[in-house]
């Protein structure tokens, strides 16, 4: 995508425009609400805060809340404790990196936890504003309509997870890195995408499930290369599939692998014990961490000792199931707006393509001069990436504590924000003009009297009364969570 492209321009200056709001907010929030005494993990501090030090953390300390100081702590200790590897190491790892390349002048004047501190805040605000201009050229690529995805695009610099992808998070990351491998593969890019997706897998657990986009793009490749009386070839076509799949497999996988493999090496293996600081091993005796070359755990003795199963089982009781308790219902309400986002997609993507689903996408209408592909959220597809957003949502709603679930979903997949978009469209008659909807008065233009604005979220905020109820229904929703994780997270209220 070029950068003279009006659309990919106004998707950069929103971007710029929400993440440095979304900072100046954080420090307001927190500033002047104080912080609730929450049981999270909260490691001592083992250098002497200095003046710098005591800046940064009035400025950017709603970053570091809940999870975040696990990412912190790991930037900067390593994988000390076992839980810690709940917390997969992609993150952490550029986290050091910015702070020892990127802020290495101000080693004088920062310790190394402002300095991951800081490095966090502006990794994670390029991350997301290069995150925004990859699901723009995503959107383009897949949707074949520039304005659709240009709201889809603004729709995430807006998106209920804001500020989880500011806050030392991995969201932010982890969705540049997804988005891109995406772009990649529709762009048949195939070596391009399976390394994006293979470092993605290195950031979150969930990666892996991004196999499945390049074992389709393959099948599809395969179904539609097949020619009638032609058996020593498919035969032999067949066959590099399968090792294709084999390989993306073990590709995608391996990341995962290695950081199990390097936790069975800490935990289960006899070595000289690491040397920790004095507080941190008074830390694990007084809240019962384990720690390497102590007693070993059970799943060391496992068929296969996975730690990352055993640490969300027992520390955070994740498991099908588990979360649906009475208690839990203000969670599921939190939740509920995101789920009910996606289970209407894909209702209304199967319905509109029922044929096409029946075939998961394989076959295609290639060949029939008579029929035009279908573009915008009913484009064939789409249908990989509503797969794949309907098996997150319906393993984060059954297994996974389910207030994660519109972070989770919303660094994960873009349909979140493709279907919105959609919805704004086709609902919305502030948005209708000639060239997009034929036959539609561009109502826009009436009620302001000029062209209609570069950014037309922007232009719907303006507008909130003329607005349609699903339009503002969708726009209470994403600047509701916007804002309101801000003012909660940041001081360590409870979020999702």
């Amino acid at each position: 995508m070029q950068s003279g492209d009006p659309s990919w321009r106004e998707v950069l200056r929103f971007a710029v425009v929400c993440r440095s709001l979304t900072l100046v907010l954080q420090a307001l929030f927190n500033a002047v609400i104080p912080d609730h005494a929450a049981d999270a993990f909260s490691p001592p501090c083992l250098e002497p805060a200095g003046l710098g030090d005591r800046l940064v953390e009035w400025l950017l300390g709603g970053l570091s809340r809940w999870d975040s100081e696990h990412f912190l702590f790991i930037a900067e200790h390593g994988y000390v404790y076992e839980h810690n590897f709940a917390f997969f190491p992609g993150f952490p790892l550029a986290l050091r990196a910015g702070a020892e390349l990127l802020l290495w002048p101000l080693q004088g004047l920062l310790t190394l936890r402002s300095r991951l501190l800081l490095a966090a805040a502006l990794l994670n605000g390029l991350f997301s504003v290069l995150a925004a201009l990859a699901l723009y050229e995503l959107g383009c690529l897949v949707l074949r309509a520039r304005r659709l995805a240009l709201l889809s695009a603004l729709l995430f610099c807006l998106s209920p997870a804001n500020v989880f992808l500011a806050a030392s998070y991995s969201e932010s990351l982890f969705a540049l890195l997804v988005f891109s491998a995406m772009g990649q593969l529709e762009r048949g890019r195939d070596g391009r995408s399976a390394l994006l997706f293979a470092l993605a897998t290195g950031v979150r657990s969930n990666g892996i499930v991004n196999a499945g986009f390049l074992a389709h793009a393959q099948c599809r490749r395969f179904l539609s290369s097949l020619s009638a009386g032609d058996l020593p070839r498919a035969l032999w076509r067949a066959l590099r599939l399968a090792a294709f799949l084999l390989l993306t497999a073990l590709g995608l996988g391996l990341p995962f692998a290695l950081f199990q493999l390097y936790a069975y090496s800490q935990f289960c293996l006899p070595h000289a014990a690491r040397l920790l600081p004095e507080p941190l091993v008074q830390l694990a005796k007084d809240k019962g961490y384990r720690v390497p070359a102590g007693d070993q755990p059970s799943w060391c003795a496992w068929r296969l000792p996975l730690v990352y199963s055993y640490v969300q089982d027992v520390y955070w009781n994740v498991g099908f199931l588990r979360y649906f308790e009475l208690q839990q219902v203000p969670n599921f309400l939190l939740a509920g707006p995101v789920a009910m986002l996606g289970a209407w997609a894909a209702w209304t993507y199967v319905t509109a393509n029922l044929q096409h689903c029946f075939t998961l996408g394989l076959l295609s209408k290639a060949g029939r001069g008579d029929e035009k592909p279908r573009s915008g959220f009913h484009s064939p597809q789409v249908f990989v990436y509503l797969a794949h957003s309907t098996a997150l949502l319906l393993f984060g709603a059954l297994c996974m504590h389910v207030q994660v679930l519109t972070r989770f979903l919303g660094s994960s997949t873009p349909i979140v924000y493709w279907f919105p978009a959609h919805l704004l469209q086709d609902w919305e008659p502030l948005l209708w003009t000639q060239d997009a909807m034929p036959g539609k008065v561009s109502a826009m233009h009436s009620l302001l009297g000029q062209r209609a604005p570069e950014n037309p979220i922007w232009g719907l905020v303006c507008k909130w009364r003329a607005c349609s109820p699903v339009t503002r229904a969708i726009l209470a929703y994403f600047l509701s969570y916007w804002l309101l994780g801000l003012l909660l997270h940041c001081n360590f209220l409870p979020w999702t």
